[in-house]
């Protein structure tokens, strides 16, 4: 009997343990799970109003080096590739040929001013004999027609010896720019060509540069309003570089909209001290407008379901919303919100995978992700 009642006690100890078990095992499945994330505030700043686009980088200025009298090469004076400075000394033309045709006008013109000193004279002493009648009129008339046709001379003479003298300067070409050499297209003690089709050297001035871009006709009203308000700045970003984006102006606008592509053709100009631009190279533009206040998250924080955009926001009792917003451009890693937020609530940027509308959460990062309104 004694064991009887040692049994029956055990088996009620063993079913309100079971229950109390049972017990406690729903209350952890009831219990609501507090999912950690990190948060950021919606912060209100200044932000720019931008054009983005692909440009091209161009020489300022590009001179083709041409000969204007013909020679051999004699000599040349720089390197492929070199920067030159303007007026630098860059080829010589053989000169003989064109110092003995100079001296040989200087001779002429050293007699043909003899002559005409001579005819003068005869002018003068047919004057006073024509007064005499010693000779006739017609006689006279003849001096003096060829002492004036000798004057005639005397400056065709002085033509040619200048002719000379710039063919004798030509010998020696100089660079009309200040910029960087390419390609030398013909070899020293090669025969040259006055005038040939084919250029001596390629010269591009690249300090400064042009960057040349096209634009929507539709963003010319804005291009118009802000650049009477001040100059226009220019980024220009070579594509898969780490380093920083040059800056420039902007200088140009056509005159004319492409009717084909309905785009408008700019220019912006770049000191390009540090050559990271070069002519031909395919560049990242961004033309800063104006600056404006726009409310930023982000962009990361944005999700995307069949309904649009939406991000979680953080309530007051630590549990999230699911709210739709509508987005703008990006900026450097943040996304402009035009709708949806505030200035200075929370919003999730990581733990969203997580989250259902309602879900508890528990905030990792300290001072909620450093987001301030401003």
């Amino acid at each position: 009997m004694k064991n009887l009642k040692i049994y029956c006690c055990a088996v009620l100890a063993v079913i309100v343990a079971g229950i109390g078990c049972s017990n406690n095992n729903k209350e952890k499945t009831v219990r609501p799970q507090v999912i950690p994330v990190i948060v950021q505030a919606v912060v209100e700043k200044m932000a720019p109003v931008q054009i983005r686009v692909i440009g091209t980088a161009e020489a300022y200025s590009t001179v083709s080096v041409k000969s204007q009298v013909g020679g051999e090469l004699l000599q040349v004076h720089f390197k492929e590739g070199q920067d030159v400075k303007k007026n630098a000394l860059l080829f010589t033309i053989d000169p003989r040929p064109y110092e003995a045709a100079l001296k040989k006008a200087e001779a002429v013109l050293a007699r043909d001013v003899v002559l005409a000193k001579k005819a003068d004279e005869d002018v003068k002493r047919y004057a006073e004999l024509v007064e005499k009648d010693y000779v006739t009129k017609e006689q006279f008339d003849q001096i003096r027609a060829n002492a004036d046709s000798l004057q005639a001379t005397i400056k065709s003479d002085e033509a040619s010896v200048e002719s000379a003298r710039l063919d004798l300067d030509y010998c020696s070409i100089y660079s009309p720019i200040e910029g960087r050499t390419g390609d030398l297209l013909i070899k020293q003690g090669n025969l040259v060509k006055a005038n040939d089709q084919t250029a001596l050297i390629v010269i591009n001035q690249i300090h400064p540069l042009y960057v040349r871009f096209s634009i929507p006709e539709q963003n010319l009203p804005d291009v118009k309003k802000f650049m009477a308000q001040g100059t226009l700045k220019i980024e220009a970003a070579v594509p898969n570089s780490d380093g920083a984006a040059a800056e420039g102006n902007l200088s140009f606008v056509d005159n004319t909209i492409d009717t084909m592509t309905g785009t408008i053709m700019l220019k912006g100009e770049f000191d390009n001290k540090d050559n990271m631009l070069w002519p031909g190279l395919f560049v990242n533009v961004v033309l800063t407008l104006t600056q404006t206040r726009v409310l930023v998250i982000p962009t990361q924080t944005i999700q995307t379901s069949q309904e649009g955009q939406f991000v979680f926001v953080v309530k007051n009792d630590q549990t999230v919303e699911s709210r739709p917003v509508t987005s703008g451009r990006r900026l450097n890693g943040e996304v402009v919100i035009e709708s949806g937020l505030k200035a200075g609530e929370l919003v999730v940027t990581d733990g969203q995978i997580q989250l259902v509308p309602g879900s508890k959460v528990s905030i990792k990062n300290s001072g909620k992700g450093g987001g301030t309104a401003q």
